[in-house]
């Protein structure tokens, strides 16, 4: 039987294009949540790139490839319990029990694009490559036949790139042993959509079905023609309203872009029934909060329109995402876009992991401020239990 060394020192070769640290048994504000390893190119030498998410920064740092397996090794042994690792050829992972008992797998799978190991500190390489044709990217507007990315479309292409990063953030979540489903809510003009298609399937080699649901009848009817005209079988444009869709028992992942209000909440409701083991969404005009907030020592702040808006905003996100954690998630709140080009530019991503957080503090929190919101009615109908050691929904 291998030793977590000899496993690792087989994983980490010349094919291996992504590797994951997660499941942190420590707790600390210094201490990372997540730690993601990718090969870099520093004067012509590859390394070993280890960026590690504690609390709201990325720290990075530069290994060899001895240094790197001594450095994954020893999270694993005094800290993370799983580590996925992506490769051209094979996939693997290791998990530790609380015992420490060491559960080491490969898969093997179709070969997929080669990485190009990105060159540290140099022009940033996008996932969708400009100088690259992408037939969707070409019809709608964003390029030109010969793969040049228009002026007053380069923002929608970072958006699209920055899209991707994510969903390359959560791929361990996503199984290659079965179809998974996706359903996009307010698909709109579907970019995003496409992407995803694109990227999963066509890139990455993941068998896909993806829904795209808008209540616009022309938009999903242009998107349907345009899917049908490159081919993608499992890639199905649908008019209709996320609360009250019904067409699937089981779905992977859930995206909502932008759905206005209370309309995300509908949508984050009907992801956690669903059991979505990946949620991302990017919420739009939180108008419920502001509209209930009440705080006696916020009260001067609040007397100022603007920043009541604001801060209902991000209060109204932040409980979204206490709430998802209350049902299982592990959720971060991420910067989707810059700043200069929308103020609407958070994302909630949450990846499901069965470990439920308390709603005591919340539910503290929520009472103080009035903010008896939507998505809390829709996962807890009878109420905020407090009771400790109460059994959670």
């Amino acid at each position: 039987m291998k030793t977590l060394q000899e496993f690792l020192e087989e994983q980490f070769d010349q094919e291996m294009m992504l590797a994951v640290l997660s499941g942190q048994r420590q707790k600390g504000d210094d201490i990372p949540s997540k730690v993601r390893i990718r090969p870099v190119e520093i004067r012509g030498t590859v390394c070993y790139q280890a960026t590690a998410a504690v609390g709201q920064k990325a720290i990075h740092k530069n290994y060899t490839l001895e240094e790197v397996i001594i450095y994954v090794r020893d999270c694993l042994e005094n800290g993370f319990s799983q580590l996925q690792i992506q490769g051209q050829h094979r996939d693997a992972s290791v998990l530790i029990s609380k015992k420490g008992r060491q559960t080491m797998k490969t898969k093997q799978h179709p070969p997929m694009e080669p990485v190009k190991i990105m060159a540290h500190n140099r022009v940033k390489q996008y996932i969708l490559r400009e100088g690259i044709p992408v037939p969707f990217l070409v019809d709608l507007g964003v390029m030109s036949e010969q793969g040049k990315v228009h002026q007053s479309s380069y923002d929608k292409f970072k958006q699209i790139n920055r899209f991707l990063e994510f969903i390359e953030d959560i791929l361990p979540a996503l199984s290659r042993e079965r179809e998974i489903t996706i359903l996009d809510f307010g698909c709109g003009k579907s970019y995003l959509t496409f992407a995803m298609y694109y990227y999963l399937r066509e890139l990455k080699g993941y068998d896909v079905n993806i829904i795209g649901l808008d209540l616009k009848t022309d938009v999903i009817s242009k998107c349907s023609r345009l899917a049908q005209k490159y081919g993608y079988e499992k890639l199905h444009f649908l008019q209709g309203d996320i609360a009250d869709y019904d067409g699937v028992q089981k779905v992977d992942m859930v995206v909502t872009l932008h759905a206005c209000d209370r309309a995300t909440d509908y949508a984050l409701a009907k992801a956690v029934e669903w059991g979505a083991e990946v949620i991302l969404s990017v919420p739009c005009c939180q108008h419920e909060l502001n509209d209930k907030i009440q705080n006696e020592l916020l009260k001067p702040v609040l007397s100022y329109g603007i920043l009541k808006e604001r801060l209902s905003a991000l209060l109204t996100d932040g409980i979204r995402a206490e709430l998802l954690e209350s049902r299982g998630y592990r959720t971060q709140i991420l910067e989707f876009i810059d700043m200069e080009h929308t103020p609407k530019n958070l994302m909630i991503r949450a990846v499901k992991t069965g470990k439920k957080k308390s709603v005591d503090e919340l539910s503290r929190m929520t009472e103080a401020l009035h903010a008896d919101l939507t998505l809390e009615k829709l996962l807890y109908p009878q109420g905020f239990e407090r009771k400790k050691g109460a059994p959670e929904p």
